[in-house]
């Protein structure tokens, strides 16, 4: 779910305001988000009483394991305003920037190579493939899918640099992540 999670790592890089840090602020958040303990203890997986006891302050720290799950529910529902905001100028006309080193492999014209090679790419995509990327995920997209919106913004952008060079080329591949990032 490399996509996924770069998305998501954008999204977190918007926020205006922190999430809250302590483990009672976190719990807070979370019983005015979802209403009762007995559903953020079904979120994060321990008893309603083990919630209350993190509200009270009565436990100051909660498992490792507990921690991270609270950490990652809070972070999920942190801010959502800001993250459609965001999302929806992407679409619409700031775009989406991709910072990746994959192996990229496509399909050329007989007598050129065609052979996928490492690349280290940056390269902005227009609005068109931020709102399809942003569909896609909402539409429950796997990660495939994903990169093949990506894959096809690459090959339009940045190999045949809108239309100016490489028209043969048919199919873009990204094969082999070696990291991905996201910015918009």
């Amino acid at each position: 779910m490399e996509i996924h999670d770069a998305i998501e790592r954008a999204d977190r890089e918007g926020f205006t305001r922190e999430p809250p840090k302590t483990l009672k602020g976190q719990i807070g958040y979370l019983l005015k988000q979802l209403g009762s303990a007995k559903a953020v203890a079904q979120e994060i997986g321990v008893t309603a009483d083990s919630v209350n006891r993190y509200r009270r302050g009565a436990r100051k720290h909660a498992r490792a394991d507990v921690a991270a799950k609270i950490d990652d529910a809070v972070r999920k529902r942190w801010q959502p305003q800001v993250r459609k905001r965001r999302q929806r100028q992407a679409a619409t006309t700031g775009g989406i920037t991709v910072e990746t080193r994959a192996r990229f492999g496509y399909t050329a014209p007989i007598g050129t190579t065609d052979d996928g090679r490492f690349r280290r790419l940056t390269v902005h995509l227009p609005p068109e493939y931020a709102r399809r990327l942003f569909e896609a995920r909402d539409a429950g997209a796997s990660d495939q899918q994903m990169r093949q919106i990506i894959a096809e913004g690459f090959k339009d952008v940045y190999f045949q640099d809108g239309g100016a060079r490489a028209m043969g080329l048919s199919d873009v591949a990204i094969n082999d992540i070696d990291y991905l990032d996201l910015d918009y």
